[in-house]
């Protein structure tokens, strides 16, 4: 017999927050999750922006897409090593001899895994104003990015869950995370993709990172959107389903 739907919503706002306070039990990985991207930004602003070529653009207005989406990334690790830790240190056991719904768990770590990105996000674009970036876009566009970040957020944060899961380890978990960290490097996030060449030039364009990075910068600096906008919200949906119905199968089989 399945599990009520109002039963399904309770375990997973009582996993919610059982995850949200082992993260604030925690700061330091929400501080490490602030800090670097604040210096990227500082190092990237002040001396690769005296030689970067991207037009009559500011470079921090230009680069702040690629440092949230490392940020992000980053904050993200901490989602994965909680999930791994949860895996190995016998607390899932406990779970599987209670009534709790099994995607609940996960639901749980999304949902704050999703706090501490809006956290560390929210962090950078105030980092971002104090040292120059000044958006053009209106309030609607604003809106849409919002509603993107939230959605890139989830988007990742499921993404660690599943890493998380399928990880033997912690530290593991954290190395499988990396790759986020290093993608908004290979996009448009820090250099215009046609100053790039060969295989590089190539991958950024059919990389996600890349109509998402687009797709906020297009919308702060009241730019062109093209079709950047739905690639990236495909990309999200996309990534979305499979990384659940992953999580959801890893989850189960673990617990047989």
């Amino acid at each position: 017999m399945s599990k009520p739907k109002t039963s399904i919503f309770l375990d997973s706002w009582i996993m919610f927050k059982r995850c949200l306070l082992i993260s604030m039990r925690n700061p330091e990985a929400l501080l490490m999750a602030t800090i670097t991207p604040f210096f990227l930004m500082l190092l990237f602003g002040t001396v690769f922006g005296n030689i970067a070529d991207i037009g009559d653009f500011n470079y921090i207005d230009f680069i702040v897409p690629g440092i949230i989406m490392q940020s992000i990334g980053t904050a993200s690790q901490h989602s994965a090593m909680n999930v791994a830790t949860d895996m190995t240190k016998g607390i899932i056991d406990r779970f599987r001899s209670m009534s709790i719904s099994k995607s609940a768990v996960l639901i749980g770590h999304t949902g704050a895994g999703v706090v501490r990105n809006v956290i560390s996000t929210t962090v950078i674009v105030d980092t971002a104003f104090i040292l120059g970036f000044r958006p053009q876009g209106g309030f609607v566009d604003w809106l849409i990015v919002v509603g993107l970040l939230m959605l890139v957020n989830i988007t990742i944060s499921l993404l660690a869950v599943l890493c998380g899961l399928i990880s033997k380890t912690a530290e593991g978990s954290s190395g499988l995370m990396f790759p986020l960290f290093i993608l908004p490097f290979i996009s448009s996030g820090f250099a215009p993709i046609d100053t790039m060449s060969g295989g590089i030039r190539w991958f950024a364009e059919i990389q996600p990172m890349t109509p998402i990075i687009d797709s906020i910068r297009a919308l702060t600096l009241d730019l062109p959107l093209g079709n950047s906008l739905w690639m990236a919200l495909a990309w999200c949906v996309g990534i979305i389903i499979v990384a659940f119905a992953a999580s959801v199968q890893v989850y189960k089989r673990k617990l047989l």
